[in-house]
């Protein structure tokens, strides 16, 4: 199924789930309002001058792309959620850590600002 919008995304999940990824979509709303809400490669993300944050609903996590790079201070705290290609995997029986995913969401931001003009 193709998605266009978070809120259509969003209607395909448990009612549980749903709320933990609008939570998500809510925090990285509040903390970088220039942000724009996008559907990329079929899951919801945001977008500023580029495409920065994606996030999606799996059987037993919400994962979260791409890997911070640049904050190593950040990436040691993440290390718990980090897969192999350092993409973060939050399982769904934990509680969520909204407040480290929010800085994730920043630094991705600062990051994706900071390189390569819009693609």
């Amino acid at each position: 199924m193709a998605f266009s919008t978070h809120e259509d995304y969003f209607a395909s999940l448990a009612p549980d789930v749903k709320a933990t990824m609008v939570s998500i979509q809510h925090r990285v709303q509040t903390l970088l309002p220039e942000a724009t809400p996008c559907i990329h490669y079929n899951i919801p993300a945001f977008r500023a001058k580029r495409v920065f944050f994606y996030f999606a609903a799996f059987k037993k996590h919400i994962g979260i792309y791409p890997p911070v790079s640049e904050d190593q201070e950040l990436i040691t705290v993440l290390a718990p959620y980090r897969g192999e290609k350092g993409n973060l995997s939050f399982p769904l029986d934990q509680p969520l850590p909204l407040d480290l995913i929010g800085l994730v969401a920043v630094a991705l931001h600062r990051e994706y600002e900071a390189a390569a003009p819009h693609q």
